[in-house]
């Protein structure tokens, strides 16, 4: 078959609705019975979470787009203006069963287990008298109500805020009335409020904040008739633009630029669905936004804000238990971690093995007067990061400590130019990357003297050094001295810090130079053996795909009569199924209570496996536009425990474990008359039991 067939646009998924699929499995999980309660309500906060962030980048890029008129397109050929529409649809329905399993659902459930959110209209006395000093105390001396009027103009509202829009009625002292008011929640306030239990039914019960506003927004203007509060929330632009080319100093630009976040084009609003039609049109226009991009729902506007309800109710057994990450065996003791990886490579499988030895390994370097050197990137480390001290602390002791720190994380801008501070403030070298392409590699380098040698320690990872997430997220770690990967790691540093062709690298596969195409030259060896009849696999795992020329390849692959299993959590644009294309092509999604984040690429190679971790999914971005490190495994022991823990036991899911469809739909799988297996919940009772 001509390779252009396999570029044919029915071949592929569209990008945007594959990430809504992705959060219908999220919703899924809000709506299982098996999974405890207030976990429940986390999910349905989480889906909250990824719709913000979708809309605050993906669908504000396709509206810009769609205003300068653009042709652009992914594989699916899908247009911004056919997106636009096609994402309004699904997102709506979404939305109303996310409202739907929140009333009818959890609310409900939640009741029963002592965990309330009485309504306004069934407050008893001594609620109300509680409600109404709480707002005396708490909401009045902060609120600042603006009337609307040629004085007064519309005011400017804050991304994700939560607002009011009060329609009024008679005139203040100065024989004012416009009929709409504006009143702006304050920020510094919870939007979920525990109330004493002298005044409850019980320690659980909670207000929203907005209903305490709701009930006494008319003290807001006295003298006047508050005739109708509508509680309203505005999704903004929040992708930052910083032209790298022309800029001088980028650390000063996106100091310049994030202020602009709070205030970008708005692209969604989120209102009460009992606003009526005129004051919808009125905040429509305000915003210069369609009837497309308003959502009405029924409950509180800023859903995501309900995650706090997992935190205040002391309820251990409406929660996952708890758990302990393990460590290895060898690390038992107060052990010289340098010692040890001198013995033998690390492998860490995070969160079921801690993520304590990789903070060790740093801790230890930065105190350790045989250490001369720290070489380090980082992408996100979290505001009170024991890894951005302990790099701290090696510099103030005189150790050449260099910190490679992304800057344009998305999200992590204003945390990450924090810390460049921190460390330059302490001695360290810090430097940005290289201009035009975002470092994503997870990669630390220790350089110690040893009698009279220079040594190298590496630590590789598949994601963040990140202490919180690494409780949150399955990745890996390997802590090696190998010395052609120290190397390597080495040549990767001198491309980011200096200028110049450090070499070529031995062991390690690097975007944007060789992953890419050594990626499509393994999965076209196998597309050969099997072509030759000889045996021939290739399993995979990781958070998207896209990439149309790897899908390509997959095809082709598919066609020679390669088995294809892939493990993708998220956006996966690839069709599995179709005939003469994909049909040997698998794809799942494993949803669960830990989020998968490792990148594992297995690749048969004539019965001597070739195993691949890295920090780079099969995204044109991570391929092309990122510096992004793929490193093997191969110590037969270690390969052997990546491949069982992180692809056959994924395969063999049947509980969490959603099966992709040829049309872009999921299916979730079940165990039948099988026995009930969860990878994640097998891997915690063996690391963690």
């Amino acid at each position: 078959m001509d390779p252009s067939d396999l570029q044919r646009p029915e071949l592929y998924i569209n990008r945007e609705l594959s990430q809504l699929e992705f959060n219908r499995r999220v919703l899924d999980l809000a709506r299982d019975e098996n999974v405890p309660l207030l976990e429940r309500l986390k999910f349905l906060c989480i889906v909250s979470t990824n719709l913000d962030e979708f809309f605050e980048i993906r669908v504000s890029g396709l509206k810009q787009q769609a205003d300068y008129g653009s042709l652009q397109a992914g594989p699916d050929q899908l247009r911004a203006p056919d997106q636009l529409r096609r994402i309004s649809e699904v997102t709506h329905a979404l939305v109303v069963e996310q409202y739907r399993v929140l009333n009818e659902e959890l609310i409900p459930r939640l009741a029963g287990e002592g965990v309330r959110f009485p309504r306004r209209a069934d407050w008893d006395g001594k609620l109300a008298d509680w409600v109404k000093r709480y707002f005396n105390r708490e909401l009045l001396p902060v609120l600042s109500p603006m009337g609307l009027d040629p004085a007064h103009p519309f005011p400017k509202i804050l991304n994700k805020s939560l607002n009011f829009m009060v329609s009024l009625e008679g005139k203040d002292a100065f024989g004012r009335n416009s009929g709409i008011a504006i009143v702006q929640a304050p920020r510094s306030l919870p939007r979920v409020i525990n109330v004493p239990e002298s005044y409850a039914q019980g320690p659980h019960d909670f207000v929203f904040l907005s209903s305490i506003i709701h009930a006494h927004v008319g003290d807001l203007f006295p003298g006047m008739k508050a005739t109708g509060c509508y509680q309203f929330r505005v999704t903004r632009n929040s992708d930052l633009f910083v032209d790298d080319e022309d800029v001088e100093d980028l650390l000063r630009a996106l100091k310049g630029e994030l202020p602009s976040r709070r205030f970008g084009d708005a692209v969604r609003i989120e209102i009460a669905d009992n606003c009526p039609p005129e004051m919808i049109s009125f905040l429509l226009a305000q915003f210069e936004l369609g009837e497309d991009d308003i959502y009405q729902v029924n409950g509180p506007v800023n859903l995501s804000r309900l995650m706090a309800i997992h935190d205040l109710v002391a309820r251990p057994d409406l929660k996952y238990a708890p758990f302990t990450p393990s460590q290895p065996r060898r690390l038992a003791g107060d052990n010289d971690i340098f010692e040890i990886i001198r013995k033998d490579d690390l492998l860490l499988l995070h969160p079921f093995q801690s993520f304590t030895p990789v903070v060790d390994f740093l801790r230890q370097a930065a105190m350790d007067p045989k250490v001369l050197a720290i070489k380090q990137t980082l992408y996100r480390t979290g505001s009170d990061s024991v890894i951005a001290q302990a790099l701290i602390d090696a510099a103030k002791k005189g150790k050449e400590v260099t910190v490679v720190i992304e800057l344009r994380a998305r999200f992590d801008e204003e945390a990450n130019i924090e810390l460049a501070d921190r460390l330059q403030e302490a001695g360290a070298h810090v430097v940005y990357g290289v201009v035009g392409y975002k470092t994503h590699a997870k990669m630390a380098l220790v350089v110690r003297r040893e009698e009279r040698q220079l040594k190298r320690y590496v630590h590789l990872g598949t994601g963040n050094y990140h202490a919180r997430t690494a409780r949150l997220y399955t990745d890996f770690s390997l802590l090696t001295c190998d010395v052609a990967i120290c190397e390597d790691v080495h040549k990767v540093f001198q491309q980011l810090t200096a200028l110049g062709r450090p070499g070529k690298l031995r062991k390690l596969l690097q975007s944007p130079f060789t992953l890419h195409r050594s990626m499509l030259t393994l999965i076209r060896q196998e597309a050969d053996a099997a072509r030759a009849g000889r045996p021939a696999r290739i399993m995979a795992k990781m958070n998207q795909l896209t990439d149309p020329t790897v899908i390509g390849a997959l095809y082709a692959a598919s066609q020679a009569g390669v088995r294809i299993d892939l493990i993708v959590r998220g956006v996966c644009v690839l069709r599995p199924g179709i005939k003469g294309i994909s049909e040997n092509v698998h794809v799942r999604s494993i949803v669960g209570r830990l989020l998968e984040h490792s990148r594992v690429f297995y690749f048969f190679n004539g019965g001597e496996p070739l195993v691949f971790l890295s920090s780079a999914d099969w995204m044109e971005r991570n391929l092309y536009k990122r510096v992004e490190i793929c490193f093997p495994v191969e110590d037969k022991r270690l390969l052997a425990r990546v491949v069982e823990e992180s692809l056959h036991n994924y395969l063999s899911d049947n509980t969490q474990a959603w099966v992709l469809n040829a049309d872009g739909s999921y299916r979730r799988l079940t165990s039948g008359a099988h026995k009930q297996r969860s990878a994640q919940q097998a891997l915690l009772d063996e690391y963690c039991g």
